[in-house]
C-alpha cells in the first residue's frame, strides 16, 4: 500500500499537469460570453450552464451525497456562499459585462484576481510564498499586459472605464473569495461531490434572476444555438475548468493554482491564431514567454507530506 509521501508525489505530479488545462478550457467560456449577446440572456445561460453541470455531477456523486448527506445539510450556507461567488457572480455577471466593455479591459482586470488570492492564500490561509515565487507573479502580470495591449503599453492610456468594468472587478473579487473560501472551509467531500453541492447553491440564486429573465419582452426566445452554446459552457468551463481547479488547489495550495489564471490571454491569442487565421505577433511571442516563466518560478516548489489530503479528499 503507498505510503503518505508517494501518494503526495503521485497526486502532485498529475495536477501540475491538469493546472495548464484550466485556463485553456476557460478559454471556452470567454468565446461563449461573446456570442451570446443575442443569442441567449445573461442568467438564463447561467442558469442552465450550472443546473446541467450540477446534474450530471450529482448524479456521478449520488451515493457519496447520501452517505455525507447530514454533512451536506449542515454547511448548506457554504454551498450558497461559494454558488454565490462561483457560479453566480462568475457566471451571469461576466456575460452581462460582455455586453459594454472591451476585451482589453476584461482582462486587465481580471488580472488582479491571482493577486489577491496569493495575497490572501499568505495573509488568510498561512500558506507560504517566496521572493522567487513572487517574482513569478509580477513576471507573469507583465507578460499578461504584454499580451493585451499587443506590445504597444501605449494603449494602456487609451483604456476607458464603462459600467461593465465594474461587472468584472466583482467577478474578480468573487473569484478570489470563491478560491480563497473553498480552500479555508475544509471538506470531507471529493471534488467532484462538493461541485456539486456548490452547484445547487448558485441553481438556487440565479434561478429567479432567469426567471426574470424570461419574463421580459427583450430576452431572446430559446434556440438551438442557445441550448448548444449552455451546452458547451456547462460541459467544458464548467465541469470540466472547475472540476480542475477545485481538485489541483487541494495539492498544491491556493495561491499557486491561481497563478496560473494568467495563461488566459496567451491560450486565448493561440486559440485565434489556430482557429480564426488571426496573425501571431511578437507581443504574443514575449507575453508567453513572460507568463510562462513567471508561472515556472511559482510552480517550482517542493511539497510537504503535511499538504496530503485524505484520499477521499482528492476527488
Amino acid at each position: 500500500m503507498p505510503s503518505n509521501a508517494q501518494r503526495l508525489a503521485a497526486h502532485t505530479r498529475i495536477a501540475l499537469v491538469l493546472i495548464w488545462l484550466t485556463p485553456m478550457l476557460w478559454t471556452v467560456n470567454q468565446i461563449s460570453a461573446r456570442i451570446a449577446p443575442g443569442v441567449v440572456a445573461p442568467h438564463v445561460l447561467a442558469l442552465g450552464r450550472w443546473t446541467l453541470a450540477g446534474l450530471i455531477l450529482t448524479v456521478l456523486a449520488r451515493q457519496e451525497l447520501w452517505r455525507m448527506r447530514q454533512w451536506v445539510l449542515t454547511t448548506w450556507y457554504q454551498s450558497v456562499i461559494l454558488g454565490a461567488c462561483g457560479m453566480w457572480i462568475c457566471g451571469a455577471w461576466v456575460y452581462i459585462a460582455g455586453q459594454s466593455t472591451s476585451a482589453m479591459n476584461i482582462s486587465l482586470i481580471y488580472a488582479s484576481s491571482p493577486i489577491m488570492i496569493a495575497v490572501g492564500s499568505v495573509l488568510w490561509l498561512g500558506e507560504t510564498f517566496s521572493k522567487r515565487q513572487i517574482l513569478g507573479v509580477v513576471v507573469a502580470l507583465l507578460g499578461v499586459a504584454q499580451v493585451v495591449v499587443r506590445g504597444d503599453w501605449s494603449h494602456l492610456t487609451q483604456v476607458q472605464l464603462v459600467v461593465g468594468d465594474v461587472w468584472i472587478l466583482a467577478a474578480a473579487i468573487a473569484w478570489a473569495a470563491y478560491a480563497l473560501l473553498q480552500k479555508k472551509w475544509h471538506s470531507p467531500l471529493s471534488a467532484t461531490a462538493r461541485l456539486a453541492t456548490i452547484c445547487m447553491g448558485g441553481v438556487a440564486l440565479l434561478l429567479p434572476f432567469a426567471v426574470w429573465e424570461l419574463a421580459s419582452d427583450d430576452t431572446p426566445p430559446m434556440s438551438q444555438a442557445a441550448l448548444g452554446l449552455i451546452g458547451l459552457t456547462a460541459l467544458v468551463p464548467g465541469l470540466g475548468a472547475y472540476w480542475i481547479y477545485g481538485w489541483t488547489q487541494k495539492i498544491l495550495g491556493t495561491s499557486r493554482v491561481a497563478v496560473t489564471l494568467y495563461l488566459g490571454p496567451l491560450y486565448a491569442g493561440l486559440a485565434a491564431w489556430l482557429l480564426l487565421d488571426e496573425p501571431m505577433g511578437w507581443h504574443h511571442l514575449v507575453g508567453g514567454a513572460l507568463i510562462l516563466s513567471g508561472v515556472g518560478l511559482v510552480m517550482t516548489f517542493k511539497p510537504q507530506a503535511a499538504s496530503l489530503v485524505p484520499a477521499r479528499d482528492a476527488g
